[in-house]
C-alpha cells in the first residue's frame, strides 16, 4: 500500500526550532522529513497480538528464560485523527499489548543485534546514520532514528553468524500516530536475499511491493514497538522493509532488537 492522502494528521503548533539537541548526543531535526513536530497529546493504545510473545512450543518449561526489554517513554505529540483507508490496519487492544511486553525464550537467547552492522537501500540517509538501528536506544528523541529514502526500503542487519531467531522487536518513528506501510521482515543467511529468504512478518495485504502479500496487520506506532515471532528460523541476516508511512513517504528507523540463540 502506497501513501494515502487520507493520512493521520497531527494537529497542533511546532514543538522545537529545527535543530534540537537529543538523547542520542547528536543534532538533528526536530521531525523526520521536517514535518512539525505538534502538540502534545497522549498515545492511543497500540493494538499488537498477544500470541506474537508464546514460547516455543517445543522448548520445556524449565528451559525458558523471562526476557524483558527496556522500553522507551511515549513521545506522542499532536492530535491524532482517524485513519482512513487501511484495510487492514489493526483494532487497538491495550490489553494484548500489555500480554506481550515481556516473553519467554530458551535459555542462552539475548539481543544478538545490539552494536551489529546495518546496510540499507539507501546507503546515505537523509537523517541520522544507520548504526543507531542497533545501538540499543528505542527512544524516539531527536537524534536517535535514522529517515531513508521515500518508496519501498530496506535495512539489513548482520548479525555475524547463523541464529535461531525467536523474536525482533521493531521500532519505526513513533513519537507520531504513523501506519508504516507494506512492513515486511526476513530472515536470511543470503546477504544478497535471493535464495533461502523466509518472511516472518508482512503486512504488505496487496502486494504492491512486489514481494508476496503477506497475512500480518499494519499497526500505530508507540512506544512499545512491534513484536514479531519469528518462530526460531535460522539465518544471520535479517532484511526489514517499509514503503513509507502515513504522515510521509519517508522510511525511519530507531531500533531492531533481534532475540536469538547460536544455531543448532
Amino acid at each position: 500500500m502506497k501513501l494515502k492522502t487520507d493520512i493521520l494528521l497531527i494537529a497542533g503548533g511546532l514543538v522545537a526550532a529545527s535543530l534540537a539537541l537529543s538523547s542520542c548526543g547528536e543534532q538533528k531535526p526536530a521531525s523526520p522529513s521536517g514535518d512539525a513536530a505538534k502538540t502534545e497529546a497522549t498515545a492511543p493504545a497500540a493494538g499488537g497480538g498477544a500470541s506474537a510473545a508464546a514460547p516455543p512450543a517445543n522448548v520445556p518449561a524449565g528451559e525458558l528464560v523471562e526476557i524483558k526489554p527496556s522500553y522507551p517513554k511515549a513521545m506522542f505529540v499532536g492530535t491524532p485523527v482517524p485513519v482512513g483507508d487501511i484495510p487492514n490496519l489493526e483494532k487497538a487492544d491495550p490489553e494484548a499489548v500489555k500480554a506481550r511486553l515481556n516473553f519467554s525464550l530458551p535459555k542462552g537467547t539475548e539481543n544478538v543485534a545490539k552494536g551489529k552492522t546495518v546496510t540499507s537501500s539507501d546507503p546515505l540517509p537523509i537523517i541520522g546514520t544507520l548504526d543507531l538501528v542497533t545501538d540499543g536506544d528505542a527512544d524516539a528523541a531527536d537524534g536517535c532514528y535514522v529517515e531513508l529514502a521515500p518508496g519501498h526500503q530496506w535495512v539489513q542487519i548482520d548479525l555475524g553468524a547463523e541464529y535461531d531467531i525467536w523474536k525482533i522487536l521493531l521500532w519505526h518513528f513513533h513519537k507520531q500516530a504513523s501506519v508504516y506501510f507494506d512492513v515486511n521482515v526476513q530472515v536470511s543467511n543470503d546477504p544478497k536475499f535471493e535464495t533461502g529468504v523466509t518472511s516472518v512478518y508482512n503486512s504488505d495485504h496487496d502486494d504492491s511491493s512486489k514481494l508476496g502479500k503477506g497475512p500480518d496487520l499494519a499497526y500505530t506506532e508507540t512506544n512499545h514497538g512491534r513484536l514479531i515471532d519469528a518462530k526460531g528460523t535460522k539465518g544471520r541476516y535479517v532484511r526489514l522493509w517499509s514503503n513509507g508511512n502515513t504522515a510521509n513517504e519517508m522510511n525511519h528507523y530507531i531500533e531492531v532488537s533481534v532475540y536469538g540463540s547460536p544455531a543448532k
